[in-house]
């Protein structure tokens, strides 16, 4: 089992925030299905955005399991202190720091893994937000920025020393396209260098790779993140294999939908039916995989604007 501060947690598969993917209803999902932890989408530092609808959305947690893990992100660390202090007030029982997000705007903010560029800043930031709040605060980072500055040693040891609770590492670099695979050998080198729980994040998709990439890399846990867009159930297939050895076999298209149509009924819910129903693609797209191109409803689904069709083209997909 994994600790993290005060919180054992039931098992040592976590969902990865991904913004634009682990709102509420995607992380109860998840949640439901073995994740042990699943936290939140990115939410920004800076106070102006606090009450805007994308934000409230995001700091939403109604009906969801605990504990209640909330990313911020930013680059001023009083900005960042204040912003774990809101949230905490708001619910959240983790705080995480993202350092590791490379998406350009983000990155020419100097916020998300372009601070990794500068250790002092990270240790201003880690220290100053530890200080801030009661809760454990955990940190999110890749393995440097670019082939030739893989520093997450450095600034895994900086983590140890500010008091952060828990760290989970991305395999690859900032400059490192997703195209080519992620490394291991750098969370194994962090794993030997610290003594706080590590969580090794980076193409885990499937319940061998898992066992290979917690036996390699001696890592505390494991954190999925892009594969379980595709199948939230994974993490009741990797609890399941790790614990008993058995390797559960791909649910029926039947249990696949049921558990699209249980997504789509809280993206609803959350967002409300016009919003909600925009939103629903990506989730219907990355879920059903050759399913809607098997059935040919690709565009129907890009098309409708009503919750009721959409859900009965989603239902097509039963009898495949």
């Amino acid at each position: 089992m994994l600790v993290i501060g005060s919180y054992q947690l039931k098992g040592r598969v976590l969902l990865a925030p991904m913004a634009g993917v682990t709102d509420l209803p995607f992380r109860r999902l998840c949640r439901r299905l073995g994740a042990a932890l699943a936290v939140s989408e990115m939410v920004s530092s800076k106070p102006e955005l606090r009450h805007t609808p994308k934000t409230r959305w995001r700091l939403c947690h109604t009906g969801e399991d605990l504990p209640v893990a909330v990313q911020i992100v930013g680059t001023e660390p009083w900005q960042l202190a204040e912003a774990a202090r809101f949230n905490v007030k708001n619910g959240a029982q983790i705080i995480d720091i993202n350092m590791g997000c490379p998406a350009k705007k983000v990155c020419t903010k100097m916020a998300g893994s372009a601070l990794m560029k500068d250790p002092s800043k990270v240790k201003a930031i880690l220290s100053t937000v530890v200080a801030a709040v009661t809760v454990p605060v955990t940190l999110k980072i890749r393995s440097g920025w670019d082939s030739s500055h893989k520093n997450a040693l450095q600034i895994a040891k900086i983590a140890e020393d500010c008091g952060i609770a828990a760290l989970a590492i991305h395999g690859r670099t900032r400059s490192c396209p997703y195209r080519k695979p992620a490394e291991y050998e750098t969370i194994k080198q962090v794993k030997q260098s610290v003594g706080i729980p590590v969580i090794a994040n980076g193409d885990i998709d499937s319940v061998e790779k898992a066992r290979f990439v917690l036996q390699y890399t001696g890592a505390d846990a494991l954190m999925i993140g892009r594969a379980a867009r595709q199948k939230p159930w994974i993490f009741n297939q990797i609890n399941i294999f790790l614990g008993k050895g058995e390797k559960l076999p791909e649910p029926e298209n039947s249990q696949k939908i049921d558990y699209l149509l249980e997504l789509l009924q809280g993206i609803y819910t959350l967002y409300g039916e016009s919003q909600g129903v925009r939103i629903a693609r990506k989730h219907i797209h990355a879920m059903t995989g050759t399913l809607i191109e098997k059935q040919g409803i690709r565009q129907q689904i890009n098309q409708v604007d009503n919750a009721t069709q959409q859900i009965q083209l989603v239902k097509q997909l039963i009898t495949i």
